[in-house]
């Protein structure tokens, strides 16, 4: 999972490509970049790290130019060296930069297609520069001296055609604007947004709302399913469908665990849909134990405390914040290696033992994905004092590997994958282990926009939106996921 933004204002765009980065660090904390054009010259800087370590005073002063991009990565495809940090650049032509959210699923046709037929060399292993080539290629073979919207959009249905998989783009070509794509199926988000200024009018397109209302910047709408946006240096603003049979699929996770829960992505409010996960999941608690004895409701911080409250509220128990999180602590289930996972979930969260001490505690989290995590939270809660712990998740069982973006594991380390919930709830070491419904998370976020007739869900259920996932690119995902090659790419000796 990956943030993007890019901005066409009136003024340097650096500071403010910087604020939003820092918005959308929660999408990634392996690296971040930022690339501005002033006047025909490229600025860039980029590196492994957070946006705070990545970017210091000197670069800031460098990176001037009233237009640019800016990037925040985990990695998916491809390793986590600096040299795939975004945003990518090709010199020709006229000079692009790309920023990518998401992962294709044809990657080695199209790798195969841009060596042998585009006579283009892919210096990294992210797909990420391969989406960026067949840009490039598509748009030199019009041989524009200066591209109009038009040959924009042409270059744009033939990439549509010759990649699959979730992304969602924001590309800067040098001395004319930006441009801002979604795959046919929506599966990634992407809104843009504008601003009036003294000078006229300033854009803004990334990953999430959050960072348009920040900085002051109207959000217009979501850039649709096969759709793409251009935006010149005078403001002047382009749009064209280009593809044929765009349908909205986005990823339900993104509602579950990782936008913001003060952004809107598709129309739907992500504070709303957590706060129905919870209704829901009560709903469940009640259907199969109507007498429980649970006496508090506590959330893992942060993304399940929305669908606590929910819960709370419907069960009519106290609501109580019971673990601190430290919150320089990333995020526990993209991390490489898992000893280093279960060393950060100590440090990262601790109790209050006056909420646990002889009480039944219901835990509740978004979402259970290898197990690590929530196993030694049950534990510290025994430890704290509970009587009895009980273990709810605003989502069903995860039981298969993300191909569209979200670096979860190879199947054989989820711990529900050919697991039964009993089995699962063995595992982790919970009293009782309660998972959300697939329909009631379907409702919770359809209810926030009707529009949308089918989410992506394939984590829970296996079934790939783009239908060109089979046995084999999952053998082939899990030889590259799993933690034994993460760790040798990574040099994890933990």
């Amino acid at each position: 999972m990956c943030g993007i933004v890019g901005i066409v204002g009136k003024s340097d765009v650096n500071l403010q490509l910087y604020d939003a980065l820092t918005l959308l660090q929660h999408r990634g904390q392996d690296a971040a970049g930022i690339a501005t054009c002033d006047g025909d010259h490229l600025n860039q800087q980029k590196n492994n790290g957070l946006v705070r370590d990545v970017f210091h005073s000197r670069d800031m002063h460098r990176l001037t130019g009233n237009f640019g991009i800016g990037h925040v990565r985990y990695p998916t495809a491809g390793d986590s060296g600096p040299e795939n940090a975004q945003p990518f650049y090709v010199n020709a032509p006229y000079g692009i930069a790309m920023s990518h959210n998401g992962n294709l699923t044809n990657t080695n046709e199209v790798a195969a297609e841009i060596f042998k037929q585009d006579l283009r060399h892919i210096n990294t292993t992210s797909d990420s520069e391969l989406l960026l080539n067949v840009f490039a290629h598509e748009l030199h073979k019009l041989g524009k001296l200066k591209p109009q919207a038009e040959d924009i959009f042409t270059a744009m249905k033939v990439l549509h055609r010759r990649v699959r998989g979730g992304y969602a783009c924001i590309a800067m070509i040098v001395g004319y604007g930006i441009v801002a794509f979604r795959d046919p199926h929506g599966i990634r988000p992407l809104v843009y947004g504008k601003r009036e200024t003294a000078k006229g009018y300033e854009y803004m397109v990334a990953s999430e709302s959050v960072a348009l209302d920040v900085l002051g910047y109207t959000l217009v709408r979501d850039v649709a399913p096969g759709e793409a946006i251009y935006i010149e240096l005078d403001g002047t603003l382009h749009t064209q469908q280009c593809c044929t049979r765009p349908q909205l699929n986005p990823c339900i996770f993104e509602h579950v665990y990782f936008a913001r829960p003060d952004s809107i992505i598709d129309g739907v409010s992500m504070h709303k849909t957590r706060l129905r996960q919870g209704e829901h999941l009560a709903a469940k608690i009640l259907r199969e134990r109507p007498h429980h004895d649970i006496d508090v409701v506590i959330p893992i911080p942060d993304s399940s405390r929305a669908a606590g409250q929910g819960v709370a509220y419907k069960l009519g128990v106290k609501f109580r914040e019971g673990m601190v999180k430290n919150r320089y602590i990333g995020r526990t289930f993209i991390m490489p290696g898992q000893k280093q996972r279960k060393k950060s979930v100590r440090q990262k969260l601790n109790p209050i033992e006056l909420e646990f001490r002889g009480k039944n505690v219901l835990l509740v989290d978004d979402s259970i994905v290898r197990g690590t995590t929530c196993k030694q939270i049950i534990q510290m809660a025994r430890e704290a004092g509970a009587a009895k712990v009980y273990f709810a998740t605003a989502a069903p069982a995860v039981r298969f590997p993300n191909v569209y973006g979200i670096d979860m594991p190879s199947a054989s380390e989820l711990v529900a994958h050919g697991r039964t919930t009993e089995e699962v709830r063995k595992e982790i070491g919970a009293d009782w282990l309660i998972y959300q419904d697939l329909d009631d998370l379907v409702a919770c976020s359809a209810e926030g926009n009707s529009n949308i007739e089918t989410f992506d869900c394939s984590v829970f259920n296996g079934n790939y939106i783009t239908c060109d996932v089979d046995e084999h690119y999952l053998q082939n995902l899990h030889s590259i996921r799993n933690d034994n090659a993460k760790k040798l790419n990574d040099g994890d000796n933990a």
